[in-house]
């Protein structure tokens, strides 16, 4: 089976029907390797969840999964079984999502730590570029100073050259510290390996700019056949862009088309979409595979490679789970990082990473890939928000949102703790020393209010990321009408809980608050673009002024000190948990039953009558 100079042979137990031609390496010296692989990591070092089960030095008795000191230690099997024939690789965003990146800018240790496991290579995804190219840069450097890092790879980035807040990561790419492909020798193989960042990643990379990215098949067709001129053997991919199913349940998506395109590539190994492969997907020969997320799973190719011929010998995903003792050292490492975040955690925000929050008998779960509607995890947390700042700024908010994209992990039953809730909405920063977008507030009429609410309604079907969840408000509508002619009613609740309908003719010339991070409340743009500019929605402050810079939105929590006190989500979400009743007399708060089933504020027609 012929791919550019090589052939791919697959011989793994879903293939053996298809692929059964080992005979040909007899005439051949071949060379093994072993390839095992992550991606979307997103700072799980410890398992889960909940955290506070998690037991990694000790076997059959906890049900968590993942954690680096279990992968460390099914590494560290693989080579002792495989010596001088490992590579390991990470397909991106192995950075944001706990409080472990939150301590990335004072005391980098999360590439110091991956070093230790013995990652070879690592890709940036976008959300490594969540502080932005210039706080990226100066992580990276930091953990530099410290000790050494695994090679990094970004194949399609385009630097600005006029704009200079990107030249600090550029300098980088000068000296090597992130390349955009590199070359690894391994049991007498030369390995060519290259990263790319795909066009969703991109879009969900904000604070990317300056740094821009070329298209990915442009780019992987360039730096193969490069790779393939250097003499290199192999030549892997990391693209950071994703893989879904469509409606007819085929697999497509940025890294499928690739595959299809681009014929030099030997393997290539996903990441982004957190999509778990059992087995290969084989586009245009090339073997196609990604571990889901998080660590649960560590991905492991074997293959065979004999003059151009390369055969896949085994494949699988492996459980990093309680069956797996993790690694004493790499265990040790993390405590005492551990330790370090704690107490910086506490002298700024009274939360230990490990404060006992509340008690949960049922799980709370938001997937933007199912059911959007049913969800209990978004009315929690956008209750939680409308509680917070009601409660603790003096005009308080008229509503509450909060996007399926944001919320980033379901929760367990049993006991939560700081760093359970914190990874619920883990993503972002401010101006502050708190991790976690700032939550800010703008002003809108009422006729802007349904234009918001009708664009919304549909965003989503396109961009599960954008379904949002409300606290404050009940709205009534139709399914079956079309662009912005949906919605019947709407009501807001009024100080003492009623919900009071809302007068959405231009007569009415009250404005109505609307509280989110400072990240989604960029609706603006998607209502202009999904309408093609002939939706307007100018946001205001109070006094009904239009807001030219969204910094301006953020919401001062305490108006008596200097400068702007930031409100936090994921403070938000703890404060509201912690203030439940203790219902099983424990001393720790259980989460209540109402948010079982927690029913909608967005009411379709055939749920009214």
């Amino acid at each position: 089976m012929e791919m550019g100079s090589q052939h791919i042979i697959f011989k793994s137990t879903a293939f053996i029907a298809l692929f059964l031609l080992s005979q040909c390496l007899r005439a051949q010296e071949s060379h093994k390797l072993v390839i095992l692989h992550t991606n979307d990591l997103h700072s799980r070092i410890e398992g889960y969840a909940p955290s506070s089960e998690y037991t990694p030095l000790t076997t059959g008795d906890d049900k968590t999964r993942g954690g680096f000191s279990r992968m460390a230690a099914i590494i560290n099997k693989e080579r002792a079984d495989n010596p001088g024939s490992v590579l390991l690789l990470d397909a991106g965003d192995f950075l944001m999502g706990t409080l472990y990146h939150y301590m990335e800018e004072y005391k980098p240790f999360q590439l110091s730590l991956m070093n230790d496991m013995g990652y070879d290579a690592m890709a940036l995804g976008n959300h490594e570029f969540d502080f932005g190219p210039q706080r990226l840069a100066g992580i990276v450097n930091n953990s530099l100073c410290s000790s050494e890092i695994p090679q990094l790879l970004l194949g399609n980035v385009i630097f600005d050259k006029k704009d200079k807040t990107d030249d600090s990561l550029e300098e980088l790419f000068d000296k090597g510290i992130i390349r955009r492909s590199t070359i690894i020798e391994k049991n007498g193989l030369k390995i060519g390996i290259f990263s790319l960042m795909g066009e969703d990643a991109d879009e969900s990379a904000p604070y990317a700019v300056p740094v821009t990215f070329e298209k990915i098949t442009k780019s992987a067709k360039k730096i193969s056949a490069e790779l393939r001129k250097r003499g290199c053997d192999i030549i892997i991919c990391l693209s950071h862009s994703g893989i879904e199913k469509d409606e007819n349940g085929e697999w497509t998506g940025e890294d499928v088309k690739l595959a299809e395109k681009v014929d030099d590539i030997d393997i290539l190994i996903s990441g982004h979409s957190h999509t778990m492969l059992n087995e290969p997907l084989v586009i245009n020969n090339t073997p196609l595979v990604q571990t889901g997320s998080y660590g649960k799973s560590l991905g492991r190719i074997e293959i065979e490679v004999s003059g151009p011929d390369i055969m896949v010998t085994d494949y699988r995903l492996i459980p990093v789970d309680d069956n797996i003792r993790g690694d004493k050292d790499i265990q040790e490492k993390i405590e005492a990082q551990k330790r370090l975040i704690s107490e910086k955690l506490y002298d700024i925000t009274g939360y230990s990473i490990d404060k006992k929050v509340v008690n949960t008998g049922y799980e709370l779960d938001c997937n933007e890939y199912g059911e959007l509607e049913e969800s209990n995890m978004g009315p929690l947390v956008a209750d939680a928000i409308y509680d917070y700042v009601n409660s603790k700024t003096e005009r308080g908010t008229d509503i509450s949102m909060v996007a399926a994209g944001v919320i980033r992990d379901r929760v367990e039953p049993g006991m939560q703790t700081t760093q359970d809730i914190f990874r619920v909405m883990s993503l972002g920063s401010g101006d502050d020393d708190v991790p976690g977008y700032p939550l800010s507030k703008v002003y809108v009429s009422a006729k802007e209010l349904k234009r918001i609410l009708e664009i919304l309604l549909v965003a989503y079907k396109s961009t599960p990321s954008n379904y949002c969840y409300y606290s404050g408000l009940e709205v009534r509508y139709n399914p079956e009408k079309g662009l912005l002619r949906k919605i019947k009613s709407i009501s807001v609740k009024n100080d003492r809980g009623e919900l009071i309908p809302v007068d959405i003719s231009r007569d009415n010339t009250r404005l109505y608050s609307i509280t989110a991070n400072s990240y989604m409340l960029e609706f603006v743009g998607i209502i202009q673009k999904m309408t093609f500019g002939l939706v307007k929605v100018q946001p205001k402050d109070a006094g009904g002024n239009e807001i030219a810079d969204m910094s301006d939105t953020i919401v001062d929590f305490d108006k008596g000190t200097d400068g702007i006190q930031e409100g936090k989500e994921w403070i938000a979400l703890a404060r509201y948990l912690s203030s439940m009743k203790d219902i099983d007399n424990d001393g720790i708060p259980d989460l209540s039953p109402a948010y079982k089933n927690p029913g909608l504020c967005l009411i379709p027609e055939e749920q009214i009558r």
